[in-house]
């Protein structure tokens, strides 16, 4: 006979199984329709504030330092047939993301925070912070880069802006 699992047992199976950043991405886009370059930076966010307020990675791809900004190019390699467009909203939000209240709020809250900007205007705020420009250290901003934005960096920045935060 076949074990049937009740739905703490299968919260704690979801919970043990590793979050990738299409689960991520997928959250994103249950959201909105977005282009490329708006999702690559929502899921940049969300993998350094996880890395500054966890002090652990949501996910394990890496993000490297590309020209318009931090960059998963598993991500890219995805949705780079959409070029500039939208890619379009999905129907739901996926399991691994719904039953985890602390993902599901961290990715609700970095939309909520970053998600009325433009990807032009995220690329502009992650030109301005620490970690891609450490990442990019030595370039002109039109050279190519595959230089990979350290965790570390990612936390730390973010950690701090929290701290400051705290303090306003």
């Amino acid at each position: 006979m076949a074990k049937i699992l009740n739905f703490a047992d299968f919260r704690r199976r979801i919970k043990m199984s590793e979050i990738s950043v299409f689960d991520v991405a997928n959250a994103f886009l249950f959201f909105a329709p977005m282009t490329q370059k708006k999702l690559q930076k929502l899921c940049y966010y969300t993998q350094a504030w996880n890395l500054a307020l966890y002090d652990e990675p949501l996910f394990n791809q890496d993000f490297q330092a590309w020209i318009h900004g931090p960059v998963c190019p598993d991500l890219y390699n995805r949705y780079k047939d959409y070029g500039w467009n939208e890619i379009e909203k999905q129907d739901s939000m996926p399991t691994v993301i719904v039953v985890d209240d602390n993902k599901y709020e961290l990715i609700s809250e970095i939309f909520r925070i970053y998600g009325g900007l433009t990807g032009d205007q995220l690329e502009l705020l992650t030109h301005s912070e620490k970690p891609w420009q450490e990442a990019r250290s030595g370039l002109k901003e039109w050279e190519p880069s595959n230089a990979i934005i350290s965790s570390t960096s990612m936390r730390e920045f973010y950690l701090d802006e929290f701290r400051r935060s705290q303090n306003d």
